[in-house]
């Protein structure tokens, strides 16, 4: 099993290199095979769900070329079958768009149920009812939804919740559907603008991505196209935050800064400098940060995917921060490994309470999820001695190189995959 190994207490300085964004990715990659012709997507992150999904569009039948590990060219035309299940796609949790561009396109889906991080509840009854709306008729049965139609027709929906997964789903299904679908109380993510325009590319007809309102005029049918995935805002955020924990100063490149104001703010609030570029934010860290307060909320909101990684931040920030969890119950599972670091923080409910502590000091730690999991390699890089992290698996879902980026800015890190190159590492930093 691989682990990260950290010595902690060193600067970080120098310049990053922001990936494709891995929220966007999946969605234009299900997209991709609702033409017939040849579709070329840059920009991909290299990470595990992107692989798992492409060997996924390829068991259906679709010609996949990897050109390089950024850069892949799909053609659906050679699609037979509807049916997505193995023991890979069971564990991401963007499985579920192949029922979106599946069923837009042939009228027929069956996608086994999604997995990925255990942060709390997510329920797929938004995209259900949105299918549902359009004429479709959905059941659950054997962990598979199957999602079937004579004939998908546009509609007004109107989402009960603000939900990512359901506006980018009923938006590839209503992309061919006929007639006119207006999607209200739409999610506003960055990645659901890039979706939309990746479809507009391939001849869509969709306005209004990006706002609560969100209207679709159905084609007969979609086109080839090339197309560069945006910079990933949660991977940018985490090396932000990085810097923060660190006392450090790094310049990370390759970001859309307006995708970044809520982490910005709130850096600066803990006392950070930031500077921002056309393409690149920098950010200046002071010796201590100071105390703040953190909500999560849908985009533009401060990001649920960049709580952890905030707190961690704030964990060793002088005085007393509170950070609020309006999105996933689940999200605070890394507490009880930051506790073992140090930490002082007390889960009441929804809301952590964290009072700040000078330093982190090393320990062994299990990540519990992806963002988790940065989060507390952030907190190896800003503690003293060394740090393990276990089921470093999750963090490669979504993070590409992570220690080689890190490496790159002064940091003490490796990854090790027996005991043995564990002590090796140890006795080398000693």
């Amino acid at each position: 099993m691989e682990q990260y190994v950290i010595k902690g207490g060193h600067t970080l300085h120098g310049e990053v290199e922001i990936g494709g964004a891995k929220n966007a990715a999946l969605a234009i990659l299900a997209a991709a095979t609702m033409t017939d012709e040849t579709v070329t997507i840059e920009n991909l992150p290299d990470v595990r769900d992107i692989n798992v999904l492409l060997q996924a569009i390829e068991e259906l039948g679709a010609k996949v070329n990897r050109m390089s590990p950024h850069k892949v060219s799909i053609n659906g035309s050679f699609i037979r079958s509807y049916c997505v299940d193995n023991e890979f796609i069971r564990k991401i949790r963007a499985s579920y768009y192949l029922i979106g561009a599946l069923l837009g396109k042939y009228n027929n889906a069956e996608v086994a149920l999604p997995g990925g991080c255990d942060i709390g509840s997510r329920p797929i009854d938004l995209h259900i009812k949105g299918f549902k709306a359009m004429g479709a008729e959905v059941e659950i049965a054997h962990g598979l939804v199957a999602a079937k139609a004579e004939k998908l027709k546009g509609t007004h929906i109107y989402l009960d919740k603000v939900s990512v997964g359901a506006t980018i789903n009923i938006m590839m299904a209503a992309a061919m559907a006929e007639g006119k679908t207006v999607i209200e109380n739409a999610a506003k993510e960055p990645h659901i603008v890039d979706v939309a325009n990746f479809l507009n590319s391939m001849g869509a007809n969709i306005r209004g991505a990006g706002t609560d309102v969100i209207r679709i005029v159905g084609v007969s049918k979609l086109h080839s196209t090339e197309y560069a995935v945006i910079p990933d805002q949660i991977e940018a955020g985490t090396f932000m935050c990085a810097a923060a924990a660190t006392g450090g100063d790094v310049l990370v490149k390759n970001v859309i800064p307006k995708h970044l104001e809520a982490t910005s703010a709130k850096l600066i609030e803990a006392g950070c400098k930031i500077e921002e570029y056309d393409d690149a934010v920098r950010v200046i860290a002071p010796k201590r940060l100071t105390h703040t307060q953190v909500t999560t909320l849908p985009y533009p909101g401060f990001p649920t995917d960049m709580q952890p990684q905030m707190a961690v931040v704030l964990g060793i920030a002088e005085g007393t921060s509170t950070v609020t969890e309006s999105i996933f119950e689940n999200r605070f599972k890394y507490v009880d490994e930051l506790t073992r670091m140090g930490a002082t923080i007390k889960v009441e409910g929804n809301v952590a309470i964290i009072s700040g502590i000078k330093k982190y000091t090393g320990a062994r730690v299990n990540a519990p999820d992806l963002r988790a999991g940065a989060a507390l390699v952030i907190a190896g890089l800003a503690g003293e001695g060394i740090t393990v992290v276990d089921d470093i698996h999750y963090v490669e879902r979504g993070y590409e190189h992570l220690e080689e980026k890190l490496r790159k800015l002064g940091a003490v890190i490796d990854k090790v995959s027996s005991e043995k190159e564990l002590h090796k590492f140890i006795l080398k930093v000693s």
